[in-house]
């Protein structure tokens, strides 16, 4: 399911890189750094990068770091609308901590400093007020602040393109509150600096989003992320096989065994290229012709790696609907496409599978994938996985904590990456989605719009 040409389309970005982040210190709402020379080169950067998107309307947090990034960007696109201070942009508020470096915040807070990594919902920080010591939740307060951000701004753009530059915890609980994350995921979603998210609301705040793209860093000279800070050995690279016929045809696949395209095979060296200089120690692909091929291809760049194959992570079975277009489908199950695509855990394909059944084995292969790494014991582990649409999009749900009636919520390229980290204790965090920056050379996603 594409989001349709009237859909909202809302563009996140991260200021670069600040003297406080250099630092290593807490910033908060504290407004005492700028950005550092590396900063507003990577703010040229992504102004680059955004060239040639037309903006309608364009905001930045009120703090300085945010504002020297938009004016940036702003100097490097062709044509743009004047930027406009948004407070609800401003960073989470950490009163206690901010100006503190963080190595002092875990020395003389450490409960608190482990319960903002492991449970940032629950925070508190007592403040003093007139009234007397309030308690103040940082996490939910933000997340208050978000929510309240997109009631204000959507309603404004409908069908436009808008342009948000704001700082990591606000972006994060941007992504977070649009997706349906709850607090306690707070940590699951990462924002470098002077990245690019992609976020589009086909109907407002009346229908789910669907995140495009999450946490591009291609335009900086970073193919892929850096390791989150509490990454502890495992990186996993998910990529969706490339474009097969039936894909630029709109007709449904599932389980029949259709191989990749002139263009998918592209698609596949392209990947190739782009993932050649990392370090990959280990693969797994379904089974299935297209998937197989893509990795082959990747895999050719790391001939010490053996290809293993995996049945479970095999594409949904669509039953009946395999090998028909939309408009058979509709004609022969009417009114089944539009509940696939707007409650797809309630749809039962017609001799195939339900969501639910594709959620239990594509979690239960997933699941044993990173407890077979993380059983190693070794460190700085890099696995490539390669899949399908159907099967990436539960795996993305499943690591950022959403079911499947989010299912939507993720778009997966042909020949996309994404990539999730794990530290010691199995704990996951969403790196990156949907990179396609290496297939048409874009921010945004081009690859064909067909069925699953």
């Amino acid at each position: 399911m594409e989001v349709k040409s009237l859909a909202t389309r809302v563009i996140l970005v991260r200021h670069g890189e600040s003297t406080f982040n250099v630092e290593g210190r807490v910033q908060g709402h504290l407004d005492e750094s700028s950005l550092t020379e590396q900063g507003l080169a990577d703010a040229h950067r992504v102004g680059e990068a955004l060239n040639g998107i037309a903006f309608d309307a364009i905001y930045c947090s009120p703090l300085q770091r945010a504002g020297q990034t938009a004016a940036t960007i702003h100097n490097a696109l062709a044509a743009a609308p004047a930027i406009q201070v948004e407070e609800g942009l401003i960073e989470i508020g950490l009163p206690l901590w901010e100006g503190m470096l963080f190595d002092q915040v875990k020395t003389e807070f450490p409960e608190q400093y482990q319960c903002w990594n492991s449970a940032p919902e629950k925070l508190c920080m007592e403040l003093s007020g007139p009234d007397g010591s309030q308690s103040f939740y940082p996490v939910p307060a933000l997340y208050d602040q978000a929510t309240a951000l997109w009631q204000k701004l959507l309603p404004q753009h409908e069908g436009q393109t808008i342009l948000l530059v704001g700082h990591s915890g606000i972006n994060r609980a941007l992504l977070s509150t649009a997706l349906g994350l709850t607090p306690d995921r707070y940590q699951r979603l990462q924002q470098a600096n002077c990245n690019i998210s992609v976020l589009n609301f086909p109907d407002g705040l009346n229908q789910k989003p669907q995140l495009e793209a999450l946490n591009l860093t291609n335009h900086l000279g970073l193919p892929l992320p850096k390791p989150w800070r509490y990454y502890r050995g495992l990186r996993l690279i998910l990529v969706r096989h490339g474009e097969t016929e039936w894909n630029r045809r709109g007709q449904f696949q599932g389980q029949i065994d259709v191989p990749l395209n002139d263009n998918g095979r592209v698609q596949g060296q392209q990947a190739a290229d782009f993932l050649k200089e990392i370090p990959i120690d280990f693969a797994i692909s379904s089974s299935l012709a297209r998937p197989k091929e893509t990795a082959e291809l990747i895999l050719q760049n790391h001939d010490q790696v053996q290809l293993d194959l995996s049945e479970p992570l095999w594409e949904i079975s669509h039953g009946t609907w395999e090998g028909c277009l939309e408009s058979e489908i509709e004609e022969r199950y009417p009114g089944e496409l539009d509940r696939w695509r707007t409650a797809p855990e309630a749809v039962q394909m017609p001799e195939g599978e339900n969501l639910q059944q594709v959620w239990d084995r594509a979690i239960a292969a997933w699941d044993d994938i990173v407890a077979q790494a993380l059983a190693t014991g070794k460190t700085e582990q890099t696995g490539l996985v390669v899949a399908h649409d159907a099967i990436n999009k539960v795996v993305l749900c499943h690591v950022a904590g959403l079911g499947p009636e989010h299912f939507w919520c993720f778009k997966q390229g042909n020949g996309a990456v994404s990539v999730i980290d794990y530290d010691a204790d199995g704990h996951p965090i969403l790196q990156a989605m949907n990179i396609t920056t290496h297939l048409a050379g874009g921010v945004l996603d081009q690859t064909a719009a067909g069925a699953l």
